[in-house]
């Protein structure tokens, strides 16, 4: 038998996965257009803008939820999960919309990413972190959840290989002005998909855990 929560559950669950849709979506723009010298500031603000909103919409439909319809522990653990989720979504597009900002202001759009292995590679595992996290609240998978602790681990020691590497080299640039800030944001969003992660482990097993 339904119950008359049901359907608000159901309507917070639609809005956090279009957040993430477009979180996800946002990621990816933004390092595309890091990687080839392209502007994308304008849709990223944007973007970044309508995640904000979208992320008061599921704070305010979750404080509906429990005024209305006083939940149970189950209930509650899933609504309270969603809030959190939701704000790491919002910082995965202020992230996205900082790529695309420091890019601009400092580099000139160059392709600040040529031949630069190491933050290459460092994009490419961030981003999958990113889908992998999407993935793991719309599937509601434990498992999937967990595995991106090994991969923000991983984020983390190419981030201070990198650091190290900027540190040592003997010419300094815009362009590795540039790419620092952008891997920090890279590193930033990877501790975020972790948050997720945890969440999702926390909807599925009720047990609350540190992935990171």
């Amino acid at each position: 038998m339904s119950r008359l929560i049901d359907e608000g559950l159901e309507q917070l669950t639609v809005l956090v996965y279009r957040m993430g849709e477009a979180a996800e979506k946002a990621i990816n723009i933004a390092v595309n257009g890091f990687i080839k010298g392209k502007d994308t500031i304008d849709i990223e603000h944007e973007v970044s803008e309508m995640l904000v909103s979208m992320s008061v919409d599921v704070e305010n439909k979750s404080f509906e939820l429990i005024a209305k319809y006083q939940p149970v522990a189950s209930d509650l653990r899933i609504i309270n999960s969603y809030m959190k989720i939701a704000y790491d979504f919002e910082r995965y597009g202020r992230y996205a919309w900082d790529i695309s900002l420091i890019h601009k202001k400092f580099a000139v759009l160059a392709k600040c990413a040529d031949s630069d292995e190491l933050l290459l590679e460092l994009i490419q595992k961030v981003t999958t972190m990113v889908s992998k996290s999407v993935q793991a609240l719309k599937l509601h998978d434990a498992e999937l959840a967990k595995t991106l602790a090994v991969l923000e681990e991983e984020v983390d020691a190419l981030f201070f290989k990198y650091l190290n590497q900027l540190a040592n080299a003997k010419v300094r640039t815009k362009c590795m002005m540039c790419n620092l800030l952008v891997s920090r944001f890279l590193e930033r969003i990877a501790d975020h998909t972790a948050y997720v992660g945890e969440s999702v482990i926390y909807i599925v097993s009720g047990k609350k855990v540190s992935v990171r």
